[in-house]
């Protein structure tokens, strides 16, 4: 009886108090930055969070393909500027259509990005809106007093 008793009391504060922790989100630069428990989140990292919400990790996928497709572009574009810019400087003869088309790819590659982070901001706004608001629920005990067949005795409803 005492075992089932303690057992019984450990899973009460186990279902209690344990739950998943929210994903906070702080506004930095251009983009958020996510942490958790005070621990800074990669985008693999939020992958394997938010991986018990369906739509979450579906818009954290969609994220990270538009991210790298970003990072491609900006890389793209960069060195496409950079080509005829250490071209002039160094004395030669720039091909400035080529600056051009890198900043194309620049001014794609922007919004690409910010799109990104649109999607991985509301991936975990939908994860933490799909956690409970909070596990531990106070309760007030109500007492009835109950009179029956039996007697007359205490009833507590939770």
């Amino acid at each position: 009886m005492k075992n089932i008793l303690i057992t019984m009391i450990i899973a009460f504060v186990s279902i209690t108090f344990c739950q998943a922790q929210k994903i906070e989100i702080e506004k930095v630069g251009g983009g958020h930055k996510f942490t958790q428990n005070g621990q800074v989140l990669t985008m693999d990292n939020l992958s394997s969070k938010v991986a018990s919400n369906e739509e979450s990790l579906r818009l954290i996928n969609k994220a990270k393909t538009s991210g790298t497709f970003a990072i491609i572009l900006g890389y793209a574009g960069g060195g496409l500027i950079g080509w005829p810019v250490g071209t002039a400087i160094g004395g030669g003869k720039a091909n400035w259509g080529i600056a051009g088309i890198g900043a194309g790819l620049l001014a794609i590659a922007f919004p690409v990005a910010a799109g990104a982070d649109k999607k991985t901001k509301q991936a975990v706004e939908l994860y933490n809106a799909s956690l409970n608001p909070t596990s531990y629920i106070r309760s007030k005990p109500e007492l009835n007093v109950v009179a029956n067949a039996n007697g007359i005795g205490l009833s507590m409803s939770f």
